[in-house]
This record gives structure tokens, C-alpha cells and sequence, in this order.
């Protein structure tokens, strides 16, 4: 039993970036800090993920460590286990997602994850992207502006950050962005491989934590106003 006692547990959430995944690494005194001093490109190739982004590329969940271990050893396993949980989400994709590799199914699952306010209301979230990814639509989606602005992010989206040039907004880029924005976990994964049917191409919240769908402008105009204008 002392064995076990010495264990200590770290838990990765769901919707962190990487910028937080490598703050709360730094908070953990008892692991070893061997990836405190590289950038994000050669902690990647040490990895033996060369060119990769480390962005949503680690699963959420919680990982045990002995004291004294490396922190790059438990990066190693929530790598390793974000591979598998997305090959298994790909091998169950829809027939007729517009998704074209797992690579862009783990972005659009951290856009997911990061929308979903509601449980229930995950995979017709993943269904409204579908479908704007269908019809050419721009995603529109302010999590990606979010990201893209970085720690210049106050808390505060404005106008003029909807404009702002990053590769990551998608009200002024088309497709999905370069990256993940996130750690999306399994249901997230499995509700972009696995959209809900829906005529639904916009969404807003309702305050309450879920989201209302609406198929026209008109609807969406509607609901703005009544969600989130007070109208």
C-alpha cells in the first residue's frame, strides 16, 4: 500500500489550452520539470512529434505520477491516449461527414467542446458546423476569435476582434482554423465525427447553459434578441 500512497494524480480538463496545460504542469512541485525549459517545437520533437502543434493534442483526464517523475513522461501517456480516443472517434465517423481527415475532426471537436454549455446539445452543435462546413459557410464561431487573440483577451469580445487577422477567425477565414483550440474530450470527439441531423445552421446561447437552433438569418435574429439583447 505505501506505494500507492506515494502516488500523486494531476487532472487535465476538458477545454484547457495549451497555455494552461503547461501552467498547471508548472504547479505540480513533485513532477519533475524537465519540459520547463523548451519551446513548444522541441518538446513536440522530443516527443517524437516533430512540426506537430502541441494544441489539443493531449486527452483530458487524470494521471497518476510518482513523485519525481517527468513531467514529459505524462505528457508521453495523455499524447498517446488522445491518439487512440481519436483513431477510435475516426473509425466511427458518419458516412457523410465533410470532415476529410482525424486531424480535422480534433479541430472541430475542440470548437465543440468549447460551445457546448449543454451536454445534450453537443452533437447538434457538431451538426450546425457540418453544415456550414457543407455549404461554405464561415463557422462564425467566437471561440476561435477567442483563441486567436490570445492573452490579449480581456474577457471582452469585441466588434473590431471579429476583424482581427489570426489564422484562427473564423468570421474573416473560411474552413476550419490551423489548429485545435483545445483539449476536447471523448464525447466532444464523437459528437464531431457524429453530428446530429439538423436543418440548423446557426445557434445562440440561452443563458441557462443550453443553446437555442435556428434553420434562417430571421430565427437566429430573433433568438439573438431575445437571449442575449433582453428584447
Amino acid at each position: 500500500m505505501r506505494g500507492e500512497e506515494a502516488l500523486r494524480a494531476l487532472t487535465l480538463v476538458e477545454g484547457w489550452n495549451w497555455r494552461q496545460l503547461r501552467q498547471a504542469l508548472a504547479r505540480e512541485t513533485l513532477l519533475r520539470p524537465d519540459s520547463a525549459h523548451l519551446g513548444d517545437a522541441a518538446l513536440m520533437a522530443q516527443l517524437g512529434r516533430p512540426g506537430v502543434a502541441p494544441e489539443g493534442r493531449f486527452f483530458p483526464d487524470t494521471y497518476t505520477y510518482a513523485k519525481g517523475s517527468s513531467d514529459i513522461a505524462l505528457l508521453r501517456r495523455a499524447l498517446h491516449a488522445m491518439d487512440r480516443h481519436l483513431e477510435s472517434a475516426w473509425a466511427q465517423r458518419a458516412a457523410d461527414t465533410p470532415l476529410q481527415s482525424a486531424d480535422q475532426a480534433l479541430i472541430l471537436a475542440s470548437i465543440v467542446e468549447k460551445e457546448t454549455g449543454q451536454a445534450g446539445d453537443r452533437h447538434r452543435i457538431a451538426g450546425v458546423f457540418a453544415n456550414r462546413l457543407r455549404q461554405g459557410m464561415l463557422l462564425q464561431t467566437d471561440p476561435t476569435v477567442i483563441y486567436g487573440l490570445g492573452e490579449k483577451f480581456d474577457g471582452n469580445l469585441r466588434r473590431s476582434d471579429l476583424q482581427s487577422k489570426t489564422p484562427w477567425n473564423t468570421y474573416v477565414r473560411a474552413g476550419l482554423p490551423p489548429t485545435p483550440i483545445a483539449m476536447p474530450g471523448k464525447a466532444a470527439l464523437l459528437a464531431a465525427v457524429q453530428p446530429a441531423p439538423t436543418q440548423a445552421l446557426y445557434f445562440v446561447a440561452r443563458g441557462d447553459g443550453s443553446s437555442h437552433f435556428s434553420a434562417s438569418l430571421e430565427e437566429h435574429n430573433r433568438a439573438v434578441n431575445r437571449y442575449q439583447r433582453g428584447r
